[in-house]
């Protein structure tokens, strides 16, 4: 995993929907989320999804937007964006591209581990934390460091 107060690695991907997210295009204007997890439609990932799918008006407050990334295809993304009503994107990663540069690959590197990266408008990693099975503790330290976020002082 990366760690807080390093500079997040810019990157390119194609998203389920055949669009371009580039970090970098974030920068100086919006909080991102880059969440990774294993698989799409598992429980845990299920569950991890449709909460912030519930809670997304909330980051939105905070401008922030959320980002998934699994190693599914795209057609594996956009049937669960679909059947989950998603209002954010998810990054097919494939070829574990972004997996690896954020070192987030899980046990021997077989899976991804379920990793949520926050990084603020500057591209500085606000939070990193990993929480495989306790899925519910990622929720409330996005929206906490969003919150941190939000009352730094400009410098």
């Amino acid at each position: 995993m990366l760690r807080k107060g390093t500079p997040a690695p810019d990157f390119e991907a194609v998203l389920d929907n055949g669009d371009t997210f580039r970090l970098s295009d974030y920068r100086g204007r919006k909080n991102v989320v880059l969440y990774f997890y294993p698989k799409d439609f598992t429980p845990g990932c299920t569950r991890e999804a449709c909460t912030f799918r519930d809670n997304y008006a909330e980051m939105e407050q905070y401008d922030a937007v959320i980002a998934g990334v699994s190693t599914d295809s795209a057609e594996s993304h956009r049937a669960f964006r679909e059947k989950h009503e998603l209002p954010f994107p998810l990054i097919p990663d494939t070829e574990k591209r972004v997996v690896k540069l954020y070192k987030a690959q899980g046990f021997l590197g077989f899976i991804t581990a379920r990793v949520t990266y926050v990084i603020d408008k500057e591209g500085v990693i606000r939070a990193a934390f990993q929480h495989d099975f306790a899925i519910a503790r990622h929720l409330p330290q996005v929206l906490d460091t969003l919150r941190e976020i939000e009352r730094a002082p400009a410098v």
